[in-house]
Parts: structure tokens; sequence; C-alpha cells
């Protein structure tokens, strides 16, 4: 029988930083409450080893123990084993960093085996390292996110929309701002949204965001499932989640909107859906455009 865990959680911070931090073995014992002391043995390239102590158990034991660890930057992940393996026959460890909206997903996968002759057996070490990994991913998340927020604090972007990208792929243009790409946003993202006389932004819905939008000039119209809801410049409209939406330029002038949505999706490809092209927006822009000339 072998001993199996793993355990993972969410850092709201960008993958480097937490790569930083999480790699700087020797600043272990100030970022995990478990350890009193690390000593480094060897270092070579990507691969360090490094003695752990430990801070004396409920029983005045103080464990200690030599590891190796090697990292992986390009495939974000790390890999340790115990080269004294104590009460153990083996334990290797994995660390696993997903890079997700907004932050990251830190993930420890450990395999070991108990000798007969420790103190325990393999269930009572999962067990116990399942409770402790909980623990001290807890109070790592805390202070990268501290480290994070203090330094975010300082560094205070602005954006101008002269300086975005514009993107035309859904009709009209778009052009995001704030995100959390361009200022670490983890809560939402906002842009700005131009539509000439006619256009249309085709029709999509967002899986796990509310959309809020904002007209600053022109005539808007907005198509919601089946329902046209007009947003004329100085209103503003609520788009549930789910909810198919469409935009239309229905005036002689230019169409410039505000748009913000929130929650983030877990990534960014599952946040947006196409219920129809640019080029059939259009389409049924036109349409609508056509017939409300012949009602004049």
């Amino acid at each position: 029988m072998a001993g199996h865990t793993d355990n993972q959680i969410r850092i709201e911070a960008p993958f480097q930083l937490v790569w930083d931090i999480t790699n700087d073995v020797p600043n272990w014992p100030n970022l995990f409450t478990e350890y009193a002391a690390t000593e480094v043995v060897s270092e070579e390239g990507d691969t360090i080893t490094f003695r752990l102590t430990m801070y004396p158990d409920d029983n005045g034991q103080t464990w200690s123990w030599v590891s190796e660890r090697t990292r992986y930057y390009d495939e974000k992940r790390t890999h340790s084993h115990r080269i004294e393996t104590g009460p153990f026959e083996y334990m290797n460890l994995d660390w696993y960093y997903e890079e997700v909206e907004g932050g990251v997903i830190l993930r420890w996968v450990q395999d070991f085996h108990m000798k007969d002759t420790a103190p325990v057996d393999d269930e009572w070490m999962v067990n116990n390292i399942n409770k402790n990994s909980k623990v001290q991913m807890q109070v790592i998340k805390d202070k990268i996110e501290k480290v994070y927020h203090s330094r975010r604090a300082s560094e205070f972007k602005t954006v101008s929309i002269h300086d975005c990208p514009q993107d035309h792929r859904r009709g009209a243009t778009i052009q995001t701002l704030l995100s959390p790409r361009t200022v670490g946003s983890t809560s939402g993202f906002m842009g700005g949204a131009t539509l000439q006389p006619g256009e249309a932004i085709a029709e999509h819905y967002h899986p796990y965001s509310e959309e809020f939008v904002f007209c600053i000039r022109g005539e808007l119209e907005a198509d919601i499932d089946d329902t046209v809801v007009p947003v004329p410049a100085g209103t503003a409209i609520l788009v549930p989640k789910e909810t198919r939406h469409r935009l239309r330029n229905v005036g002689s002038d230019e169409v410039f909107a505000v748009f913000h949505l929130g929650p983030l999706a877990p990534r960014p490809e599952l946040g947006h859906v196409d219920t129809e092209t640019r080029e059939e927006a259009a389409a049924v822009a036109k349409k609508i455009l056509a017939a409300r000339e012949q009602q004049r």
C-alpha cells in the first residue's frame, strides 16, 4: 500500500510572483509556519538540495531531513523527493502552478510509503498531510496576496483607449481598457464600444458574468433575448448572465458606450459565447432599419 494526497488552492496573484516566492527555499521559514530553519546544502542550475528543520511537535520531537527540489519553469511545476527519508520508504512531492484568470491554482501532489518500523501507517499520514496542507496553503495564499496587493497599491495604472487594440471580430469596434492582463483586475473587466450608424455587435451571452452597458453618446438599442430595449445617450442597462444580447446603432451619429463585465470567468475563452456572426448581426440591423424607414 502507498499514500497519496492531492491538495490545491487558488492564489489571487500573478504566476511570476507566486513562482518566485514559493521557490525561494531559503525564505521558507518566513513563508510556512511549520519550518524553523532551512539550510541550503547545494544548488546547481534548477536543482537545490536543502535541509528542512521543523518546530518541535506536541511530544517535543524535532524533525529534520534533506530534500532535493528541481524547478521546471516552462512546465510550471517542481518535483521534490526526500534524500533522508526518515520514517518513509520514499516521499515524492510535485507542485503544479496553473495560471487562471486573475491568479494561479497551486497544487501539491504527494506520493509516499511509510516504513514498517514507522510509528504511523500510510492512512494516518494521508490524513495528517491533508489536514496540514490546507493550513499551510492558506498561510501561503494570504502572505503572497498581501505582497501582491501591497505592490499594486504603489503601482496604480491608467489606460488610455487610444492605446488599446481594436477588436472588430464581432462587429463595430470593441476596446478593452481595464482587465487582468492590463491592470491585474480580479473581479471583472471594462472597455468601450464604438458603433457607426447601422453597425451592430453580434448576439452573444456570458455564462459567468453580468454585463453593464452605459451609452455615452448616440442612439443605441439592445436586443435582449427577443425584447428590443432603447438605450439612448445617458442611459445604462444591465444584461444578466446567460442572457442573449445584441447591440445596434439605430441613429445617424456614432454611438460610444462603456461596458463592464463581472465576475470573471474561470478562463477567458469561457467568458463569451457567440450565437451569431457579425455578418448575421449586420443583416438583422439593416432589416430593422429598413422596416422603420418604410413606416416613416
